[in-house]
C-alpha cells in the first residue's frame, strides 16, 4: 500500500530530501510518490510540515495508482 501526497503539499521539498529511495519528485502543485520506487519506509510521512502525506490501506486504490504511474511511463 502506497504513501500518497494530498493537496496540502506546500512544494517544500522535506519529503524529496528524505526520501532514501528517491522516489517523490516535485510537481508544479505538489510533490509526487512514484509508488513502483517506494519503499513505504514512512520518512516522508515523518517529515512533512504541512501533514500532507498519508498512507493508504486500501488495494484497489493501490491497482489504480500502479496503472496510472506504469500508463505515464
Amino acid at each position: 500500500m502506497p504513501y500518497l501526497v494530498t493537496d496540502a503539499c506546500v512544494l517544500c521539498g522535506a519529503c524529496v530530501f528524505g526520501c532514501e529511495s528517491g522516489a517523490i519528485t516535485e510537481g508544479e502543485t505538489q510533490s509526487h510518490i512514484d509508488v513502483n520506487l517506494c519503499i513505504e519506509c514512512g520518512t516522508c510521512e515523518r517529515n512533512c510540515p504541512s501533514e500532507a502525506i498519508i498512507y493508504v490501506d486500501d488495494a484497489e486504490v493501490t491497482a489504480k495508482l500502479t496503472t496510472q504511474v506504469t500508463t505515464q511511463l
